[in-house]
């Protein structure tokens, strides 16, 4: 079965059709821009070149018009009609409490998602203009959704409740929900593979570490604890999300700097965090990294803060876990920079690692980057999202 795997944002839509019988990748692309000025799509079928053609895409309808296009192109696409196409895996931010695993969509679904939009009112909108243009474009055509909060519903209360008035929990749901759920569960257990064990028989910490980040604790494959909360602001120091932090801080700047709590908000969510703490040299962790080497004390500080706050999630973790088997590192900067790495695992050596330098320089790999001897093993281990929606969705729809 050929799977189109779309993941919407309020201006971008990514793709990618899968055979899930190989599970490779058959094409993939990017919508940019989308209801803004200077529209671009991108389209790479498996072994051919990548297009890049500049247009304008005034809502979502288009660009998946356009996707389409292109996937069904005489000379380039890589399927003759959509009839080849058995179903489309949607990724969809939030799913309350509602949802503790993927589900085919139907009108009682959309409505949930529209429901729990005003956690998630960036994302889960965006994400329902797909399904409903993927639906007016691909009528018949079985449409699922996968939630990136799905594979946190595991959480014990004790890990999930704030210690607020239990009311807001009861009259408007305030809770832990975490996020990159579907890469947390597609690398735990993948792992389990990896290792040979069953996934059941491992404690295992996951680090999505990107410009989003997020550490997770999973034992038994069952998520008991996630650093992002009832929003993806919580916890880890990200690219340009300032994590946790003392909640009167809001207050104390809008006094200060005379704005509104929405204003505070913004700034918490895109220009805080390394950004932030660089004082302007970027979110990129490639220009921290060369900052830094090269002296820069906004790189300097922006790096050694964001490994400190790894380090205490992973410690905390632990301990949650009641030990670890097996450290995760995903995601781009899990992935590929071996710098990050190293300085987080040089200062988690108290549980009984030891980083193998040679392997650690090797980037984008499925790798061990522990020695043989380390009592916990830290492995390398490259997510793959829209594989994990493929996996769900056809697993619904057969």
């Amino acid at each position: 079965m050929k799977v189109l795997v779309i993941n919407c944002g309020s201006s971008s839509l990514k793709y990618q059709l899968i055979d899930s019988d190989t599970e490779g990748v058959i094409a993939k692309g990017l919508c940019e821009r989308i209801g803004i000025d200077g529209g671009i799509i991108s389209y790479a079928p498996e072994g051919g070149e990548k297009e890049e053609q500049q247009i304008e895409m005034p809502d979502h309808k288009k660009a998946i018009e356009l996707v389409i296009s292109y996937l069904t192109n005489e000379k380039t696409g890589v399927v003759k009609s959509l009839s080849e196409i058995g179903a489309v895996g949607h990724r969809i931010v939030h799913g309350g409490e509602k949802f503790t695993q993927s589900v085919i969509i139907n009108d009682e679904v959309k409505k949930a998602i529209e429901e729990v939009s005003d956690l998630a009112p960036l994302h889960n909108p965006a994400n329902l203009i797909g399904v409903n243009a993927c639906e007016a474009l691909m009528p018949g055509v079985p449409m699922v959704a996968v939630f990136d909060t799905a594979f946190h519903q595991t959480m014990p209360e004790e890990a999930y409740l704030y210690a607020l008035p239990y009311e807001y929990y009861e009259k408007y749901r305030i809770r832990r929900y975490g996020f990159h759920g579907t890469s947390h569960a597609y690398v735990s257990a993948r792992i389990a593979e990896i290792l040979g064990k069953k996934k059941e028989d491992l404690k295992t910490i996951v680090c999505h570490l990107g410009n989003g980040a997020s550490i997770s604790a999973v034992r038994n494959g069952k998520c008991i604890d996630t650093s992002m909360g009832l929003t993806p602001l919580e916890g880890l120091i990200m690219g340009t999300r300032s994590g946790d932090l003392d909640a009167s801080i809001v207050e104390y700047i809008c006094k200060k700097e005379n704005l509104s709590v929405a204003e505070v908000e913004n700034i918490l969510n895109k220009k805080s965090g390394v950004l932030g703490l660089s004082a302007g040299l970027g979110s990129d962790f490639r220009d921290l990294e060369k900052g830094y080497n090269e002296g820069n004390a906004g790189g300097k500080r922006a790096i050694e803060g964001f490994v400190y706050r790894v380090v205490k999630y992973i410690g905390a973790y632990a301990a949650a876990l009641d030990g670890v088997d097996v450290i995760c590192f995903t995601a781009g900067v899990g992935e590929n920079s071996g710098f990050v790495r190293q300085k987080i695992v040089d200062r988690i050596d108290f549980l009984g690692i030891t980083l193998d330098e040679e392997a650690n320089k090797k980037r984008g790999e499925e790798i061990r980057i522990s020695t043989p001897d380390s009592r916990v093993q830290v492995y390398v281990v490259p997510t793959n999202e829209e594989l994990a929606i493929a996996r769900d969705t056809v697993a619904l729809v057969k």
